[in-house]
């Protein structure tokens, strides 16, 4: 039997996605037999996320500020949103060179896990199409994704801007973490038109 304070931390690292029960006692193990300094600093940088890291006002992605760095960028065109479910998918939509803005749903559609339009960032898209040509939807090849971006065209159909979704190419119910870059990248040139 493990001591409680190290079982502690191997429940505390099975928490993480795709972390077992081996992998977590591996990891305990490890940060046991690490120097105390770097476990400190491991462990101030952990909670550096719930203390510092914030949504932006603008867009809903991370940031230690009030407005994150992309939206504060005024070389980025102004015309294109690109429209994602996690700020963790930016970073991978930012390696194909894309130069436009983004917002950040904040998660999918589910009717089945009670999350519907009001527990999504969805409104607050809305009042952004002003002055777009584009709107790329960039959720994941999922059910939860494509009906994520259904309702999303069904309430941009009324507006005169040009509304795409990334090409096929993505494996369905694959997750955009998980895709190569060059399937990203690909996906991201050969998006196609969803007609309103």
């Amino acid at each position: 039997m493990l001591p409680e304070s190290l079982e502690q931390v191997i429940e505390g690292f099975r928490q993480f996605p795709g972390i077992g029960q081996k992998t977590a006692r591996r990891l305990a193990f490890f940060a046991l037999n690490t120097n105390e300094s770097a476990i400190k600093t491991f462990a101030q940088s952990l909670f550096n996320l719930t203390e510092k890291i914030k949504k932006c006002e603008k867009c809903f992605n991370i940031t230690e500020k009030k407005i994150c760095a992309i939206c504060l960028d005024e070389s980025r065109d102004k015309c294109i949103l690109c429209i994602v479910e996690t700020s963790s998918d930016i970073s991978l939509i930012e390696q194909t060179g894309f130069k436009g803005y983004y917002h950040v749903l904040g998660g999918l559609l589910s009717p089945l896990d009670g999350i519907g339009p009001d527990d999504l960032n969805i409104n607050s898209l809305l009042k952004k199409t002003e002055a777009l040509n584009e709107i790329v939807i960039a959720t994941n090849p999922s059910v939860e994704g494509e009906t994520t971006a259904l309702y999303i065209v069904d309430q941009l159909k009324t507006l005169d801007v040009r509304v795409s979704r990334l090409a096929r190419g993505l494996p369905s119910g694959g997750n955009l973490e998980y895709i190569d870059e060059l399937t990203l990248l690909r996906s991201m040139s050969e998006r196609v038109e969803i007609t309103l």
